[in-house]
């Protein structure tokens, strides 16, 4: 059969149909062990799955415009907050394959991240990855869907999920990859409520996808593509992708400056993606190209001064950098996990450290934001998730959790990481 990507606009238009400490620690987590421990502690073991995420958030305020009222109002203004602030713009940038010490630890290479933007914002050393691979870790994170056997292994063929029937906790149950239409993502309840989202993806964008039941190319074996497919989940959903707005709600990342230029082109979630050549992974893009950390400062360096800058950030905004998954394979191979990880529906029983469900390892969460102080006090008795940090994002934004971002172990992130105002400068 002939292998194309597809890159249209559907004929499809559719309608958007005082923080507390709650878990203990071990000493035995795999990443401890990793070259360079923790960046500004050593990284102590958060507890595995039978531990909640984090203090449990207070329920968001009701306006659709970000947790206003009295959310983040309360307490000393410089001091941190007891509630969640009122984020009104989250920027997501989203790196590859490397565990926690690799891109925040001490010996980093990726000098400009660990070295200087480390020290402007709040480092969550305990934040773990639920899913190995890419595409796994990234969906969940959009959607709160446990991965597939396919999306596990990045999709090499591009097929709709079969039989598609629905799960405990919202699970979408069968193989394959493009989730069916009534499959929600936060881009989904964005929309709904009349909020904005953008996918910015490297040398990507323009909803460019193999044509369903195909191989996908840009995710076989040695594909020197730059931006393969599962750089962007949210071409995996088919309310996405049959949609006539696909091609502007997922862009290139030459169109993120102009949108930053004001708050209003700024969309209220904003998830940004450099390419195999920049994302970090330990896999070189092409023959000869050094590869890990060290390739992400560029981007980082070109894209992050101008969203710090953005009036949508100066007004109430969220810059969160972490990582897709932590390696699943290799001497720094990690598949610890927190939180109350659970056993996914659509893969085999596996396990990770001391019995846990097998998650996708200790990788690491950066926040910049005026809500949190530069080199605030770390809060590492508080682990926390991929699920964890999207139930935040919905609750900022006054939406319900979905999939396993509802469930009891993903509480969304403490309000003490934040200051109950907005810092000067």
């Amino acid at each position: 059969a002939e292998v194309r990507l597809v890159s249209e606009t559907p004929p499809v238009s559719t309608t958007a149909t005082t923080a507390t400490t709650l878990t203990t620690h071990s000493t035995s987590r795999s990443s401890a062990a990793k070259p360079g421990g923790g960046h500004r502690a050593a990284a102590t073991s958060s507890s595995t799955t039978s531990t909640s995420a984090t203090a449990t958030s207070s329920t968001p305020a009701s306006s659709g415009q970000g947790s206003t009222g009295s959310t983040g109002s309360t307490g000393a203004a410089n001091g941190p907050a007891t509630k969640l602030p009122p984020i009104k713009h989250v920027f997501v940038i989203m790196l590859a394959d490397e565990p926690y010490a690799a891109v925040f630890g001490p010996e980093s290479k990726a000098t400009y991240l660990a070295h200087t933007l480390e020290h402007k914002g709040e480092l969550l050393v305990h934040f773990d990855a639920v899913a190995h691979e890419d595409l796994a870790g990234e969906i969940a994170l959009i959607s709160g869907q446990g991965p597939t056997e396919e999306t596990a292994a990045n999709c090499a063929n591009y097929t709709s999920i079969t039989p598609a029937a629905g799960g405990p906790n919202e699970q979408v149950i069968g193989q394959g990859c493009v989730y069916p239409k009534l499959t929600e993502t936060l881009g989904s309840q964005l929309t709904a409520k009349h909020l904005t989202w953008r996918a910015y993806i490297e040398d990507g964008g323009g909803c460019t996808h193999p044509a369903l039941g195909t191989p996908d190319p840009s995710s076989a074996a040695g594909s020197t593509i730059l931006s393969p497919t599962y750089l962007d989940p949210f071409l995996y959903f088919d309310s996405v992708i049959g949609s006539q707005l696909c091609g502007s709600e997922n862009a290139t990342v030459t169109r993120l400056a102009g949108d930053l230029e004001n708050e209003s082109t700024t969309p209220n979630f904003s998830y940004i993606v450099p390419d195999r050549c920049h994302d970090a992974s330990p896999n070189p893009c092409s023959p000869g190209v050094l590869a890990g950390p060290a390739d992400a400062d560029s981007f980082l360096e070109s894209v992050v001064p101008k969203i710090l800058a953005s009036p949508a950030y100066r007004n109430n905004g969220l810059l969160v950098i972490t990582v897709d998954n932590a390696p699943a394979t290799g001497q720094y191979a990690d598949s610890s996990s927190c939180c109350g990880q659970p056993q996914f529906p659509d893969l085999p029983a596996s396990t990770g450290p001391a019995g846990s469900a097998r998650g996708g390892g200790q990788v690491g969460a950066l926040l910049l934001s005026p809500y949190v102080k530069a080199v605030a006090a770390e809060h590492e008795e508080l682990p926390a998730n991929t699920f964890s940090l999207l139930a935040t994002f919905e609750d900022f934004f006054s939406l319900g959790h979905l999939g396993y971002a509802g469930t009891s172990g993903a509480s969304a992130l403490a309000p003490s990481l934040f200051t109950a105002s907005p810092q000067a400068g």
